[in-house]
């Protein structure tokens, strides 16, 4: 079974620079798929999802902005949208999506971005609060959980070029590590990392600022994380940082359950 996660920073731009390439190439069964900023009218009229697949798609009530999708070439079922939570009840910004693939269970999450000002920077925070509690309660489950996505957070040192010059940034904010921390903790595997090891330093977005793409001055913020039942199924995790290059200024992060 491979699972895809991929921030394509605009689904109609990343058709125009090769998505469909990388969706023949990684052969994927699902795709898990955020800033899809895109209406289903929107879709270009000759642009299909693969043969045999069927999509979700759960947008931004605002146009071109946010909202995530699933694809999947398996049967799958909707099981809700949005967490539930007292900041947007109805997932206006369209960030989270969860959907049931066989004995797999997905969490499609965008996690919100405090860059742009400190509203958005609080508003992200007690997002992440509630969307740790709706998750939570995932992890009793037998079944395999994977929750994956663009979680804006670069958990520690070894997911950012340059640590101690971003130490003030948001994304790397000393709070936002210890809330990863903690839902490490919670009994969240961080797939990834956990078959890499600790130590290597490979990212998954890069600004496209200066040269930060071609000199690989990124950050490791899209991630897939497991119950212990995901775990227990892990072949491999790799990032295809030429999607990062060529399609989005995000890579996909390719995982492999037996």
């Amino acid at each position: 079974m491979r699972i895809v996660t991929w921030n394509v920073n605009g689904i109609r731009a990343a058709i125009r620079k090769g998505f469909d390439k990388f969706v023949d190439k990684i052969d994927a069964d699902v795709w898990l798929l955020q800033e899809f900023r895109c209406l289903p009218e929107q879709l270009p009229p000759n642009w299909s999802i693969p043969k045999g697949s069927e999509m979700i798609l759960h947008p931004a009530q605002k146009k071109g902005y946010s909202g995530v999708a699933t694809i999947s070439r398996v049967q799958m079922t909707e099981l809700g949208r949005g967490m539930e939570g007292s900041l947007d009840p109805d997932d206006s910004e369209g960030r989270v999506l969860v959907t049931k693939h066989g004995d797999i269970l997905l969490v499609n999450t965008y996690l919100p971005s405090g860059s742009s000002k400190e509203e958005r920077q609080q508003y992200k925070e007690t997002w992440m609060s509630q969307w740790r509690d709706f998750i939570r309660p995932l992890l009793e489950s037998d079944q395999t959980v994977i929750v994956a996505g663009d979680l804006n957070i670069a958990h520690t040192e070894n997911d950012i070029w340059n640590p101690k010059g971003n130490a003030k940034t948001s994304g790397f904010l000393p709070h936002e590590r210890e809330w990863f921390s903690e839902l490490l903790s919670d009994g969240w595997h961080d797939l990834f990392r956990e078959y890499v090891g600790p130590e290597a330093k490979i990212f998954s977005w890069w600004s496209n600022r200066g040269q930060a793409r071609v000199k690989d001055r990124g950050w490791r913020i899209d991630y897939l994380l497991g119950n212990k039942a995901a775990r227990d199924r892990l072949v491999s995790v790799e990032i295809d940082r030429q999607g990062g290059l060529e399609v989005s200024d995000h890579a996909p992060v390719i995982l492999d359950l037996h």
